[in-house]
């Protein structure tokens, strides 16, 4: 949590600095809820999220340069500067984006809940093992995408988990004045044959157990359910937010509640130091330092690569595409070959 608030910081910092363009939005106060769920489950279960994603990149394993520089537009970032703040993609570690639609990435997780269970069931014969996260903000309930695929991961038994982190405001507006039963968001579940349940997302332990029970039930049931993790963001809904719409008395509140002072003092009842969170707060910071600097100094895509990553494989004036630096820069290959008779034979395209 602590490389995450700082990985944050250092963001606005570079943002205000104009080294980070585009829309910019930061997971400050929100650090548990990626953490404590990205710890329930395994390494093979797919993971989707929304725009406010450098947390959960951190969180699942992401080098932090490579997330820095992409923030930075860099050819070293995961996406190879092309994605940017909104797009944190990392395929060796099953996290698949990092999305600007609002709502669009819940389809997404139906459909990788839906792949795995077919692999699984019907191409492996066994049991349906893996479970897909899928997190959302509150303001994307009231997307017709996100009830379709609340309705197809209901009727078709599918193991997902869908997390809305409900930190109170769409954007500016407050939870109560966009959604119905904005006070009891899970109860939106019951509707299309899935559990619903609340959860503290303040507290990194509590969001870490119930995660996990949650997780195993999935796993065990291949069922859908839809948690309301309940949070707060301490900054704007992006870098452009003044946030008005809300008193700086509550903001207050909400922060002497930090998860991350609520897990220090956790860690202190058994035996941590001072020195000992020092010594965390170094290293981190160090660490987010270096990625800073090591994307400063990394180039910036050149204008050819306008042509790379359109298609996979070579075709016309586009130069197919490779992997980011981070899983090794090979070049991508398809499975199949795009073909037209020429005499009676075949040519690639």
């Amino acid at each position: 949590m602590m490389l995450i608030r700082e990985f944050e910081l250092r963001c606005m910092q570079a943002y205000q600095d104009k080294k980070i363009g585009g829309f910019c939005h930061v997971y400050i106060g929100q650090e548990a809820v990626a953490v404590g769920c990205v710890a329930a489950v395994e390494k093979r279960d797919p993971i989707v999220t929304a725009y406010r994603d450098h947390g959960h990149a951190l969180a699942r394993g992401m080098d932090p340069r490579h997330c820095m520089a992409e923030m930075f537009g860099r050819v070293t970032g995961c996406a190879k500067g092309k994605g940017g703040s909104m797009h944190m993609f990392d395929r060796a570690n099953n996290l698949f984006g990092g999305h600007g639609i609002v709502g669009a990435q819940i389809p997404l997780g139906v459909g990788l809940a839906f792949g795995t269970k077919y692999e699984d069931e019907v191409i492996s014969g066994g049991k349906s093992s893996r479970v897909t996260l899928a997190f959302l903000g509150d303001g994307a309930l009231n997307q017709g995408s996100v009830h379709e695929a609340m309705n197809l991961a209901g009727l078709f038994d599918l193991p997902i988990i869908m997390i809305c982190e409900n930190n109170g405001y769409s954007m500016g507006t407050h939870i109560v004045r966009g959604t119905t039963m904005g006070h009891d968001i899970s109860s939106k579940a019951s509707a299309y044959g899935m559990e619903g349940i609340a959860i503290d997302g303040m507290d990194v332990l509590e969001t870490y157990w119930a995660m996990r029970d949650v997780v195993d039930r999935v796993r065990s049931t291949s069922r859908p359910v839809f948690v309301d993790m309940r949070c707060y963001r301490y900054k704007g809904h992006s870098m452009s937010d003044p946030r008005k719409y809300r008193t700086r008395e509550e903001e207050e509140a909400y922060e002497r509640d930090d998860p991350i002072g609520r897990l220090r003092a956790h860690l202190e009842g058994r035996g941590l130091t001072e020195d000992d969170f020092k010594g965390i707060q170094r290293e981190v910071r160090a660490t987010v330092r270096a990625a800073v600097d090591w994307s400063d100094q990394s180039p910036v895509p050149p204008m050819s690569d306008l042509y790379r990553d359109v298609y996979v494989e070579r075709w016309g004036p586009y130069t197919g595409s490779s992997a980011p630096e981070m899983l090794g820069g090979g070049e991508n290959e398809t499975s199949f070959k795009a073909i037209r008779p020429v005499d009676g034979e075949g040519e690639l395209l």
